[in-house]
C-alpha cells in the first residue's frame, strides 16, 4: 500500500524524559531547603554552608564544624575508639549501627576533643546528625563527660556543639541516665569556676535540649536553629492552643530569655574567641586560686 511510504507526523511535541537527560555528578550541586536556589557544593562551602540568597544555615558534620571554628590543625580527637554495644538486645540495632558507621565515618553521634580557637586552648565535643540523628546514647553520655573532666583536669574552657534528636531510644533507659550523668559533669566544672559554652544547632531536641544543652554559663544558637524537648504538635494537642510559627526556633528561644546571643556561622569563630578572651583568668585571680 502506497502509505505505507510515509511516516505519520507526530501529533504532539515530546518532552526529554529525566533519564535522557545528562547526569550531574552527586554532590556537584546543593538545593537550599528554604529558598530553593541550586548552588555549587563547592560555592556553599566556601560560605561556610549558608545559603547567600536566603541566609539559610544547612546543617553540617562534625568535620566541618571543627573546620570551620578550631585553628587549622589543632584539633586532638580523644576516646574515638568507643563503639555503641546492644545492652537491650533490640531488633535490629547492631546492624543499624554498624551502617551508620559505614555511612558516616564515624564511630558514634559525638566526637571530642582538645583544640584551640585563637590560639586560647579548649576541650570541645561536637554531635553529628549524621549518625542516627546525633541521638544520645550511652556511648555519647560517656565520651562528653569524659571530654568535661579533661576540662576540669587541664583547667580550660568546654565548648559544646548539640545536635540530636534526642535520646537513643535502643538503649531505653540507659539513654535518659546520660542527661544526669554529664549534668552531674558539668558541675564538677562549674565547682573549678571553669567556662562551659553551649552552641545549639538545627536540631537540638528531647533529652538534650533538657540536660547538658541548656546548662551553659553562656548559651548560644545559630540562626534559625530548632531547640526544643516535646514536638510541636505533642504540646499543640497537650495544652489544646495554637503555638506561634516562630515557636522552638532560636529567635523565640532568645526573645524569652533561654538564649545568650543567637549567632551568625560566619561570626561564631569570632564571638567563641571575644568570650574565651573575656572570661581568661588574670594572673592574680590565679595565684589566689
Amino acid at each position: 500500500m502506497i502509505k505505507g511510504f510515509f511516516s505519520k507526523r507526530k501529533k504532539y511535541a515530546t518532552i526529554p524524559s529525566r533519564n535522557g537527560k545528562k547526569d550531574i555528578p552527586e554532590g556537584l550541586m546543593s538545593k537550599c531547603p528554604s529558598c530553593k536556589t541550586i548552588t555549587y557544593a563547592k560555592e556553599l562551602r566556601n560560605h561556610l554552608f549558608v545559603c547567600e540568597s536566603c541566609d539559610y544555615h544547612h546543617r553540617i558534620g562534625s568535620s566541618d564544624r571543627i573546620a570551620f571554628t578550631l585553628d587549622e590543625g589543632s584539633f586532638q580527637a580523644f576516646n574515638e575508639d568507643l563503639v555503641a554495644k546492644n545492652p537491650l538486645d533490640f531488633p535490629g540495632y547492631t546492624e543499624k549501627s554498624k551502617a551508620d558507621r559505614e555511612k558516616s565515618g564515624l564511630n558514634e553521634a559525638v566526637r571530642t576533643g582538645k583544640g584551640t580557637i585563637d590560639g586560647k586552648p579548649v576541650i570541645v565535643a561536637i554531635m553529628d546528625a549524621g549518625f542516627r540523628m546525633g541521638s544520645m546514647g550511652s556511648v555519647v553520655g560517656e565520651k562528653i563527660t569524659r571530654a568535661i573532666e579533661t576540662a576540669v583536669e587541664d583547667g580550660v574552657p568546654f565548648i559544646l556543639f548539640s545536635a540530636s534528636g534526642g535520646a537513643r531510644m535502643q538503649e531505653g533507659v540507659l539513654s535518659l541516665m546520660q542527661m544526669a550523668k554529664t549534668s552531674t559533669a558539668l558541675n564538677q566544672l562549674r565547682n573549678k569556676g571553669l567556662l562551659y559554652v553551649s552552641v545549639m544547632t538545627d536540631p537540638t531536641t528531647g533529652g538534650v535540649s533538657a540536660s547538658f544543652a541548656s546548662l551553659g554559663d553562656i548559651n548560644l544558637a545559630e540562626p534559625g536553629a530548632l531547640i526544643g524537648f516535646a514536638g510541636r504538635r505533642i504540646i499543640e494537642q497537650t495544652i489544646r492552643e495554637k503555638l506561634p510559627d516562630d515557636f522552638q526556633t532560636a529567635e523565640f528561644l532568645l526573645e524569652h530569655g533561654q538564649l545568650d546571643k543567637v549567632v551568625h556561622r560566619k561570626e561564631m569563630k569570632a564571638t567563641l574567641s571575644t568570650i574565651l578572651k573575656l572570661h581568661e583568668p588574670t594572673e592574680g585571680a590565679e595565684s589566689n586560686a
